[in-house]
């Protein structure tokens, strides 16, 4: 029978305590403090928003000087924040020219949905992160911050690579919310170089 993680459990039941739709939530805000992303009165792009925890967080830590873009093909489950924007749509499908203004940070907790098939699981996470790697360099002001979950995996090196070639500064990070056993772990950058193309 299968038995959650402790770790989730836990979690699970703050997320519910104050009020976050998922325990998520909990990987960002880790993120945040710890490399300082997310700064008040900033325009933040989030894509893969459902069920909503992420757009909460950067809706309060942006302010009401700032504005919270999601994106996601499922439906966000918060109340109507006056600085939060949803647009529901596919992100393989989103475009640049979507947008009519830059952004300041993108952040994606985009995930497939799994197969137990870790290879294949590993190559469609890959995708979603090069999805929104290329998303970040259209609409990121120089010297903008990008957050990307991946899962460990063949390519992710040459990914994380590719990062790091366009931004000031890159690290790989597993925040504690993640199960111990769980191959997803998030890319973080800071300082985006505008010029950069190097692949």
């Amino acid at each position: 029978m299968y038995r959650k993680d402790k770790k989730e459990e836990f979690y699970t039941a703050l997320a519910k305590k104050e009020n976050y739709p998922a325990r998520s939530v909990y990987k960002l805000k880790e993120i945040d403090e710890k490399y300082h992303i997310i700064k008040e009165g900033k325009r933040v792009l989030d894509l893969g928003s459902s069920p909503g925890s992420w757009l909460l967080y950067l809706s309060q830590k942006v302010g009401s000087r700032g504005q919270v873009v999601g994106v996601d093909v499922k439906e966000v489950k918060i109340s109507e924040k006056s600085n939060i924007v949803f647009i529901k749509k596919d992100v393989l499908d989103l475009r640049a020219v979507y947008f009519k203004n830059k952004f300041d940070i993108v952040v994606s907790d985009l995930a497939p949905k799994t197969s137990g098939i870790k290879t294949l699981d590993c190559e469609k996470s890959l995708e979603l992160a090069e999805k929104s790697l290329a998303i970040a360099k259209s609409v990121l002001v120089p010297g903008g911050n990008f957050v990307c979950k991946i899962f460990e995996g063949k390519g992710t090196a040459d990914f994380f690579r590719k990062v790091g070639n366009s931004f000031v500064f890159a690290r790989r990070f597993k925040p504690k919310a993640v199960i111990k056993k769980s191959k997803e772990f998030y890319i973080v950058a800071k300082e985006y170089i505008k010029k950069a193309e190097k692949q």
